[in-house]
């Protein structure tokens, strides 16, 4: 069963995209009724009831489970193409034809619910592109010769002038034409800090302006904005990526048509000949069940769904099979900055008193704290919880967004401002090293420097170390001095910075290799998309990341990744294993059945016991030994 991720919405309304439930998907619906209908024929079945009631739960569960993909599979039986979900459905009808109700039961169930769960991930990925355009506002404030108006966003043109005013979102892409704020911008370049805005400055639809008002010349129609791009490029890279499948489903084709060749063969040819008809449908049908995939199909979901299990009992939530699949094949890392190597929250690192300084270290942060204080820009939130208790008295708060804040602090006139020209001497090493440097002045003179930077996540270098530096790159849109810093501290070489959206994912796909990319904000949804796997920080990713991605470290915990990828690397080799010892004894059942006389009570058993043994075989990534290995082994890209 395959789905595709629909196209989203270029405009945007006050309502926002309709979400219905899980439930509301019908292939959720079947597989949970298949499910129940299942566990009460074989709880009938184990505790003796009468046949004809177990019989009749199973025959249910057939029909709940097996008419979507038998409809779909006779669907391309109709366009000459023959796939496993009608041959599941011929083999379980094959096997109730002898009595065998259960083991077709069992084989219906299976598919209904990997049809079920793809059918989930993609209406969550679908949903979440949708609503992304929601970030932009619904109306704006629109300038015109007879003064201000309310429009739609989506109906502003290129030249059309707006007003945004503090704690407004911007409504469309343009250039800064008057005033000056600060811009939270990180749903579109993933920056930690809020970006000074002033005059001839590019804003972007959708991001938060902060504090002063800005007069903005729309210079992008809305559906043309960078989040309406974010948005196609989603939706595009997530609906070619639905069509890779499993190893199971490529080879289906095949199978499917030499399964049901063969078995049309054992019972035409031998009537031909004049055989007796009984027998030589029991010999087809011993061979439709000796031959059906069970074994195949759990030889390679049990060690999958074990580790897809492991993984999120320690944090690590793997979406689906064929993204642990593609986990194993992994041979580049490329890591986003903020949010993903840090923790995205500004920190006070450095406070350098300058000479004339009146005060001491202690005493100036708490000046300079209780001025920002009234603040809610994110440095002054910094600089606020690096303060010693208590704080002054305060009054006569000022802002000048793009600026500073000035307030009166215990007699004294405090001033925290960006560095001016005459500062750059003082500010160059703390800005240099990738801070941001801000400038105290106490009664109107410079009196201290201080350094703010993004804390680096703990586990990133051990992360990029297990990896392999020389298999690590960064892509991030913060600056390059800052980029430059992080990188130096977590052993990354390759540095590319100043990226938007779409530029992160001509980077992907520029690297040439088969990309892990480890993101967590908006900006980042394109690339993981993108990637040959794209994995979210669960605590700090957006929504649409976390949807797009195809896995979510779910506790923040940065070392997980790889052990994750080394515990998907074991996976594929017990899948491997798997398949050696389920081909082999199809193959000699088969050949028994064909060559000889097979018993059918024997065939079953040697079809069921080859499905326990590669059941059992992949249930050994369950327990928490297989979580310790994996965290101890290499998990370098190959």
């Amino acid at each position: 069963m395959t789905t595709t991720l629909t196209a989203p919405r270029t405009t945007t309304t006050g309502a926002g995209p309709r979400r219905s439930g899980t439930w509301a998907l019908r292939e959720v619906r079947w597989a949970a009724a298949a499910t129940v209908l299942f566990l009460a024929g074989l709880t009938t079945h184990l505790v003796g009831s009468p046949a004809v009631v177990s019989w009749t739960l199973f025959l249910a569960c057939y029909v709940a489970g097996g008419w979507e993909p038998g409809w779909a599979g006779l669907t391309a039986l109709r366009q000459r193409r023959l796939d496993v979900d009608l041959l599941m459905v011929l083999a379980a009808i094959g096997a109730a034809s002898i009595g065998q109700v259960l083991d077709g039961a069992l084989l219906i169930v299976i598919f209904a619910t990997s049809g079920a769960l793809e059918a989930i991930a993609t209406k969550r990925t679908a949903d979440s592109v949708g609503s992304l355009l929601d970030l932009a506002p619904e109306t704006a404030t629109r300038l015109t010769d007879r003064g201000e108006e309310t429009v739609d966003a989506a109906d502003l043109r290129v030249g059309d002038v707006i007003l945004v005013r503090p704690g407004e979102r911007i409504g469309g892409d343009g250039q800064v034409v008057a005033g000056a704020g600060a811009v939270d911008q990180a749903s579109i370049t993933g920056e930690s800090m809020p970006a000074d805005k002033e005059v001839g400055d590019e804003v972007f639809a959708g991001t938060l302006n902060g504090t002063g008002a800005l007069t903005v010349r729309v210079t992008r129609p809305a559906a043309e904005t960078v989040i309406a791009r974010i948005v196609a490029q989603v939706a595009a890279a997530s609906a070619t990526k639905a069509k890779v499948q499993l190893f199971i489903e490529k080879v289906e084709q095949r199978y499917s048509t030499a399964m049901v060749a063969a078995t049309l063969a054992l019972v035409a040819v031998p009537l031909i000949l004049g055989a007796a008809f009984q027998p030589t449908l029991l010999r087809a049908m011993t061979f439709m069940i000796v031959a059906s995939p069970c074994a195949v199909v759990l030889a390679t979901m049990p060690p999958l769904l074990s580790a897809i299990a492991n993984a999120g009992r320690h944090g690590v939530l793997v979406k689906s099979a064929v993204v642990l699949e593609r986990l194993a094949t992994v041979d580049r890392v490329a890591f986003d900055k903020t949010g993903t190597l840090t923790t995205g929250t500004p920190r006070l690192t450095d406070v350098r008193l300058l000479a004339g300084a009146t005060v001491d270290e202690t005493r100036l942060l708490q000046l300079a704290a209780a001025a920002e204080s009234p603040s809610e820009h994110p440095l002054a939130r910094a600089i606020v919880d690096a303060a010693p208790r208590p704080l002054p008295p305060h009054d006569a708060f000022a802002s000048t967004p793009g600026v500073g804040v000035t307030a009166r602090v215990d007699g004294h006139h405090v001033a925290v401002a960006r560095p001016t020209y005459r500062d750059r001497a003082a500010v160059a090493e703390i800005e240099n090293a990738g801070r941001t440097a801000v400038v105290v002045h106490l009664d109107h003179r410079p009196a201290a420097v201080l350094g703010l930077a993004d804390q680096l996540r703990p586990g990133a270098a051990e992360t990029v170390a297990r990896l392999g530096a020389a298999n690590t790159v960064l892509l991030t849109g913060d600056n390059a001095r800052t980029a430059g810093r992080i990188a130096a501290q977590v052993g990354i070489t390759d540095v590319r910075a100043g990226l938007l959206p779409a530029d992160k994912v001509d980077a992907v796909r520029a690297l040439r290799y088969r990309t892990l990319v480890v993101g967590d904000g908006v900006n980042d949804a394109p690339a993981l998309a993108t990637a040959h796997v794209g994995v979210a920080m669960g605590h700090t990713g957006s929504d649409l990341t976390l949807d797009t991605a195809d896995a979510v470290i779910t506790r923040d915990d940065l070392t997980a990744l790889p052990t994750v990828i080394a515990l998907a690397r074991r996976a594929r080799r017990l899948v491997a294993a798997n398949l050696v010892i389920a081909a082999t004894v199809i193959a000699v059942l088969v050949a028994w059945d064909l060559i000889g006389t097979l018993p059918l009570p024997l065939g079953v058993a040697g079809h069921e016991g080859s499905t326990i043994l590669v059941a059992l075989n992949g249930l050994r990534l369950l327990r928490k030994a297989a979580w310790r290995r994996a965290a101890k082994s290499g998990s370098a890209p190959s």
